[in-house]
């Protein structure tokens, strides 16, 4: 580990284990492995600063040691409390030598101190999973905001944030949705977050999902993914939404659907994907029965209005580790998973790797797109260019050992014409 290293993990003897986990992950991102060899040799990045707020785990280790090869100064921090894998966070430093600046269960002051180090950096280039650094730098920071050249966003919540503050005129620098490519939200937020939210469930509570009532508030591409492999672990899935189309698409998949206050007093288990706040809110959680479970799978923990179940309560206790139980005036509970965080990254590991081989793909070549195309990019949410998410996916299959048919010289001049009918 260089000696000039600015961190602050939990410890550096957990490196080793840490090395030894990225390494398995590794084995499952060829992607990005073959995008690191060719940035090792290109140096697309190099002379660039990148200031990146992410969930800290071996995926996203594999990640900075890409931007790292591609001649980039990367400095990392958490993007949420209780996502840190601390033998990644102490990996990345004493190993790969990358300052890293994230805890696991750090209290809030020290999630904040640890953004204003990403941003003390002086990036050129921001990566956010939930916009926190861009936040950092539009409101705390704008002196330095025309040194960015642009900004990557990993997750919906960012994503639409972002859009907002396009639409008033407020974002002061180019930002690439990474996670509206395809070969993002379509794998990354299904099968990504569908199982290892599932994951996050039973390693919480240890509880059998076939015949529960499981809740799910939203139903776009996490909650598709969620209702999915609940519905495969043998839950009666119920849908939540103020979408009729999404409604209607749920209802046509086979799940049942109504409002969250018919579901509240019937559902075992409710878990919120929507990126919106109170979702679950004290009305709904006074109508719920005994041994609810509550939980949320979208980035911030407003999603469930904790304050209104603290409120509620008339005692609380630790019933196991990321399970926190509400005794109410009438003796009955509700247990709260993860304090309301991302129940699959801070009860669980995450998505594994082989999705995240593809999200992090999208993030590394986004950045190397922006680098080369810096001259032209307005100051607007762009997504990512369809020759970089179809690329991805070309290279995902031939990974996985999977050819596809591609189309001959006559059926292409068939599809582009008109005048050639029955």
């Amino acid at each position: 580990m260089a000696a000039t290293k600015r961190y602050d993990v939990k410890d550096l003897a957990l490196a080793a284990e840490g090395t030894r986990r990225i390494m398995w992950a590794d084995r499952q991102m060829p992607v990005l492995t073959a995008i690191r060899e060719r940035f090792a040799a290109e140096q697309p990045l190099a002379g660039y600063r990148i200031s990146a707020c992410l969930h800290v785990t071996t995926e996203t280790a594999n990640l900075m040691r890409t931007l790292k090869a591609g001649g980039a100064d990367v400095v990392l921090c958490a993007s949420n409390p209780l996502s840190t894998q601390d033998d990644a966070a102490a990996a990345l430093v004493a190993e790969f030598d990358i300052s890293v600046f994230a805890i696991k269960g750090e209290d809030n002051d020290t999630y904040y101190q640890h953004i204003e180090a990403a941003v003390d950096h002086k990036p050129q280039l921001t990566m956010d999973d939930g916009a926190d650094v861009i936040g950092v730098l539009h409101t705390a920071r704008r002196e330095q905001l025309g040194d960015i050249i642009a900004g990557m966003e990993e997750t919906t919540t960012g994503v639409i944030r972002l859009k907002a503050m396009e639409a008033d005129g407020a974002l002061a620098f180019p930002v690439i949705a990474v996670n509206d490519a395809r070969t993002k939200h379509f794998f990354d937020n299904r099968y990504g977050t569908g199982q290892s939210t599932i994951d996050g469930i039973i390693r919480a509570t240890n509880v059998l999902l076939a015949g529960k009532r499981f809740v799910i508030a939203g139903y776009g591409w996490v909650g598709r993914g969620v209702a999915m492999r609940a519905r495969g672990m043998g839950a009666h899935v119920i849908i939540t939404e103020i979408d009729p189309m999404r409604a209607l698409e749920a209802l046509m998949d086979g799940y049942e659907v109504m409002p969250m206050e018919s579901a509240a007093p019937i559902g075992d288990i409710f878990c919120t994907a929507t990126g919106d706040k109170h979702v679950i809110s004290r009305a709904h959680m006074e109508l719920m029965k005994d041994g609810t479970i509550l939980c949320n799978t979208g980035h911030f923990n407003v999603e469930i209005d904790i304050p209104a179940l603290r409120a509620l309560a008339v005692e609380t206790r630790e019933a196991r580790r990321f399970v926190e139980e509400f005794v109410r005036s009438d003796g009955t509970r509700l247990y709260l998973l993860a304090e309301g965080r991302l129940v699959n990254i801070s009860a669980a590991e995450g998505h594994p790797a082989i999705v995240m081989d593809m999200s992090f793909a999208n993030q590394a070549l986004s950045t190397e797109y922006a680098v080369r195309h810096a001259a032209s990019l307005e100051r607007r949410v762009y997504p990512v260019p369809r020759e970089i998410d179809e690329e991805i996916a070309r290279l995902k299959l031939a990974t996985m050992g999977v050819t596809i048919d591609v189309l001959t010289a006559d059926q292409s001049r068939y599809l582009a014409s008109w005048d050639e009918g029955t």
